[in-house]
């Protein structure tokens, strides 16, 4: 809510998500994994800075983290691209999700992106193959995933990261397919409409709570981040532990379920 108690309309959430002080992937790294290791590289080209991936402790349980990180600094930004990631970053997360399924470990994504990079050497390295193996192989892999978004979700950029069996959501982030300005501009010629566009768009966690995509939404008004953060995590390891208790090919049927029925009426 807004002070004085007026709802936040969709495109304030928009900008919510946007906002720059607003914690990244590394934030509830630090906060809520133990001796995290980050691995670096896609084993093809070059590290991604703007994919954060590694091993820790989820409590006691080992798990693999793949993260989007904005970065906090101007310096930092433009070296993670301001959060967007390249082909690299999505192939050195696939890397580290097939490691994860061969020792077993479960899955964590943070998404917090406007979308993948789009660049000239992004596209001749293949973003849009890159992009696509991962949903592929995400829909298959052995091995319980979530995936939290934490600030903007946009396109395939932020889809790359959440073929998951379960995907929860801040109560300020959204997840779309195009952003409100880009809406607005191919259906009205006119990003000025952008807030419209967000609510045509139905991006908001409580929308998409309402259409079963998301099955949590963290609330975070008059909550700090610590607390915010605090809940994320007693929800994800409730959710890997009753995950792990389940068959593989009952997991892998439920996750392929939860997909098939998006979009239908």
């Amino acid at each position: 809510m807004l002070n004085g108690g007026e709802k936040m309309d969709s495109y304030q959430r928009v900008l919510k998500a946007r906002d720059g002080k607003r914690p990244s992937g590394a934030y509830y790294i630090d906060r809520m994994i133990t001796k995290f290791i980050e691995f670096h590289g896609d084993r093809r080209f070059k590290d991604d800075g703007a994919i954060i991936g590694g091993i820790g402790y989820l409590n006691d349980t080992p798990v693999t983290v793949i993260a989007m990180e904005r970065g906090t600094t101007i310096e930092e930004r433009m070296k993670r691209n301001f959060g967007c990631p390249s082909p690299e970053g999505y192939r050195k997360a696939l890397r580290l999700m097939k490691q994860a399924e061969k020792f077993k470990r479960p899955v964590i994504c943070f998404i917090n992106s406007s979308g993948a990079y789009c660049g000239i050497g992004a596209e001749e390295r293949g973003q849009g193959l890159a992009i696509a193996e991962n949903l592929m192989e995400m829909m298959t892999l052995k091995t319980p995933v979530i995936s939290v978004v934490t600030g903007e979700g946009g396109s395939g950029g932020a889809l790359a990261l959440s073929v998951a069996d379960s995907i929860f959501m801040l109560e300020n982030a959204v997840y779309s397919v195009i952003s409100p300005e880009g809406c607005a501009s191919i259906l009205w010629k006119d990003a000025a409409k952008a807030s419209e566009a967000a609510d045509a768009l139905k991006l908001t966690a409580n929308d998409l709570y309402k259409f079963g995509i998301v099955e949590k939404v963290i609330e975070e008004e008059n909550r700090t981040n610590e607390e915010i953060c605090d809940e994320l995590k007693i929800s994800i390891s409730k959710k890997i532990k009753k995950l792990e208790k389940l068959d593989v090919d009952f997991l892998l049927e439920e996750r392929y379920n939860k997909f098939r029925k998006i979009g239908k009426v």
